[in-house]
């Protein structure tokens, strides 16, 4: 092993304990001083919104987390609903549940010049419409609203803007998508959820890691090398994955950089 490799694996390492005291504070930190009622997540049957679940409830308590399972028709898995239902069994939350296939046919309807052949701005509506029924049950309830965001996601900007990535807090936004595995098994996710393939639900079988193109132990392992400043070559050889597919993720890091930067205004 290089020295590059093994401070790039030194620096994956975490201690899921304290991680996980930490990130509970922070979510409790957070819910007391905005004076809120609650929290309402996004429930989707996948490995990061889980994840939330089981930390929220630990700094909340179990009465004041709200889960919504927010499903397409033909694109949502039956396998997602049952694993929302372990979810909330295992922790007692309510869970309310609104399908968006007839709200996603009125934008279509509504939108003039709607293109049916650009797939990627039809999918995008979805994260967005969700975003706007979380925050519905938020506003009703005087919730605050949890990402689920990873840092993974959230350094290559593979979430969509002002959709699934708006929120109030993001707390596993410090936490690779490798670590959250790591954290879910320490909490007790279940298996299910912990072995199922990642996917955003855009289209019919999309997955995470066919759409970014490589798999989330490589692709972490190339965005903590280039947090610990090592040039693409030596990210490419530690990892081994070519050059131009670490210039690639390098380069995403840069063009995505606005979708988590503050709100752009002139200064005057």
């Amino acid at each position: 092993m290089s020295s590059v490799e093994r401070k790039i694996e030194n620096a994956l390492k975490i201690d899921v304990k304290k991680a996980r005291e930490k990130i509970v504070e922070f979510i409790k930190r957070k819910f007391e001083s905005s004076k809120a009622d609650g929290l309402v997540i996004g429930l989707s049957g996948g490995l990061d919104s889980s994840v939330c679940a089981f930390l929220s409830v630990e700094a909340v308590g179990n009465q004041k987390v709200l889960g919504v399972f927010i499903p397409e028709k033909g694109i949502t898995q039956s396998a997602d609903w049952k694993d929302v239902q372990k979810v909330a069994d295992i922790l007692k939350i309510e869970v309310r549940e609104v399908e968006i296939s007839e709200i996603l046919k009125a934008f279509k309807m509504a939108i003039i010049g709607f293109d049916e052949k650009n797939v990627l701005a039809e999918a995008n509506l979805k994260p967005r419409i969700r975003m706007t029924i979380l925050y519905y049950y938020a506003n009703l309830l005087n919730c605050l609203v949890v990402g689920a965001s990873n840092k993974t996601e959230l350094r290559i900007g593979y979430f969509t803007k002002f959709g699934d990535g708006a929120s109030d807090i993001t707390p596993i936004g410090c936490l690779y998508k490798t670590q959250v595995r790591e954290m879910g098994r320490h909490l007790g996710v279940p298996e299910s959820i912990l072995k199922k393939t990642p996917t955003a639900g855009l289209w019919k079988g999309q997955t995470d890691e066919e759409e970014i193109g490589l798999p989330y132990d490589k692709l972490d392992r190339i965005l903590v090398g280039e947090e610990l400043g090592f040039s693409a070559e030596e990210i490419s050889s530690a990892v081994g994955v070519d050059l131009d597919t670490v210039n690639r993720i390098l380069d995403r890091i840069r063009r995505n950089r606005h979708k988590i930067l503050p709100l752009q205004v002139p200064r005057l």
